[in-house]
C-alpha cells in the first residue's frame, strides 16, 4: 500500500510541477477520510536549490530519504534534457524499482528516469516538445508523445504540466481505488479521470521549409490543404518520379506524404475550431476533409475526441452551439 512519498528535486526545478506532487500527496485530507501520506521533499544537489522562476527552496531532505519511499516523484526542471544527473540519485531510483516502489516523473523529469535505465524496454510519455530529444537520448525507450501519461510496471511518466495531475491521480486510483482518487480530484477541482491514452494537443508547427529537396513541396502543401493532392502531383512539382519522391519525402520528414498531409489537416481544423465561428462542415471543407463525418473520423483516430467536443473545450460558453465543457470528459492542452 502506498504510504510514504518523496519528491526529489534538482537545481532549476519547475514550481508548478513540484506543486502538483505536493497537492496530491502532501496535504492532510483526513477530515474527509482520505489517505494521509508521509510526504517529504528531498534534494539531489545540496540543501538549497533554485527554481526556474528565480526563487530558492531550502530545508530539504537528503537523498537517503528516498530509501524509505513507496513512491519517488521527479518533477520537471530546466535543462533536464541535456544535464548529467547525480549518480547517487540514479542509484536511488534503481533501488526503488528493485524493491517494488513506484517512480513517477512529471514532464522532463522523465530524463532522470531514463538516465537511471528505467525506461529501457518501457513505454513512456513526455511533453510533445521533448519527445524527439527523449528518443535520441534513450533509444531503447518506447516514447509515446501523443498521450497524457503512461504506467508501465512501477514506472509512471507524464506529459507536460496538467498531465502530471492526471498521472498522480491515476496512481492514487491504482493504489486506493477510484473513490479515493475522485474525492481528491474534487478537492483539487479537476476532472476525476482523464485516460492516459488521451491525446496531447499540440500547436500547429511551422512547415519544414529547410529540407534539401522537398521543402518547397511542403510549403505548397501547407498552402493548399483544402485540395485533393496525390503523390503524382507532388512528385511532378518536385521534378521527380513518384517512387523517388515518396522515398525522399520519407527520408527528409520521417513520414509519408499522406500522413504528413493528414496531420497538417487535423492541425488546421484544430485552429479553425478554436478561433473561428465556422460550422464543423465548413471547417471540414477548409481543412481538406470534405465533410463533417470524415473530419470526425480523423479527429477520433488522431485526438481521441470529436470536433464538437474539442471546440467546447477551448471555446466554452463562447462556442457556436453555446454548450460548456463537461468536467472529466473534455481534453486539455498539454
Amino acid at each position: 500500500m502506498l504510504n510514504n512519498v518523496a519528491a526529489v528535486l534538482l537545481d532549476g526545478v519547475h514550481p508548478f510541477e513540484l506543486g502538483v506532487v505536493c497537492e496530491v500527496f502532501g496535504l492532510d485530507r483526513s477530515d474527509e477520510g482520505l489517505p494521509v501520506y508521509e510526504f517529504a521533499v528531498a534534494s539531489a544537489e545540496g540543501p538549497t536549490l533554485s527554481t526556474h522562476c528565480g526563487f530558492t527552496i531550502g530545508n530539504l531532505h537528503g537523498l537517503d530519504r528516498l530509501d524509505a519511499a513507496d513512491l519517488i516523484c521527479v518533477p520537471a526542471g530546466n535543462d533536464y534534457t541535456r544535464r548529467t544527473f547525480p549518480p547517487q540519485l540514479l542509484d536511488a531510483l534503481r533501488r526503488a524499482v528493485d524493491r517494488g516502489a513506484w517512480v513517477l516523473s512529471v514532464c522532463t523529469g522523465v530524463f532522470a528516469l531514463g538516465a537511471a535505465g528505467l525506461l529501457d524496454g518501457r513505454r513512456c510519455s513526455v511533453h510533445w516538445r521533448q519527445a524527439d530529444e527523449l528518443r535520441l537520448a534513450h533509444p531503447r525507450a518506447d516514447v509515446q508523445p501523443d498521450v497524457l501519461y503512461v504506467a508501465d510496471g512501477p514506472v509512471i511518466t507524464s506529459a507536460g504540466t496538467a498531465a502530471g495531475i492526471d498521472a498522480c491521480l491515476e496512481l492514487v486510483r491504482l493504489e486506493h481505488g477510484p473513490k479515493v482518487a475522485n474525492a481528491i480530484a474534487r478537492r483539487m477541482v479537476v476532472p476525476p479521470h482523464r485516460d492516459g491514452g488521451q491525446a496531447q494537443f499540440i500547436e500547429r508547427p511551422v512547415p519544414r521549409n529547410s529540407c534539401d529537396t522537398v521543402g518547397g513541396v511542403l510549403a505548397w502543401m501547407e498552402r493548399h490543404l483544402d485540395r485533393e493532392i496525390t503523390v503524382e502531383q507532388l512528385a511532378e512539382r518536385a521534378h521527380m518520379a513518384p517512387r523517388t519522391f515518396a522515398r525522399r519525402f520519407q527520408q527528409e520528414t520521417g513520414t509519408t506524404p499522406y500522413r504528413w498531409l493528414l496531420r497538417q489537416r487535423v492541425l488546421l481544423a484544430q485552429e479553425l475550431l478554436e478561433g473561428t465561428e465556422e460550422t464543423v462542415d465548413a471547417v471540414a471543407g477548409r481543412a481538406g476533409f470534405g465533410n463533417a463525418a470524415t473530419l470526425r473520423h480523423h479527429f477520433l483516430r488522431t485526438l481521441s475526441t470529436t470536433p464538437h467536443a474539442y471546440r467546447r473545450t477551448f471555446r466554452g460558453a463562447d462556442a457556436p452551439d453555446g454548450t460548456r465543457p463537461v468536467a472529466g470528459r473534455t481534453p486539455q492542452r498539454a
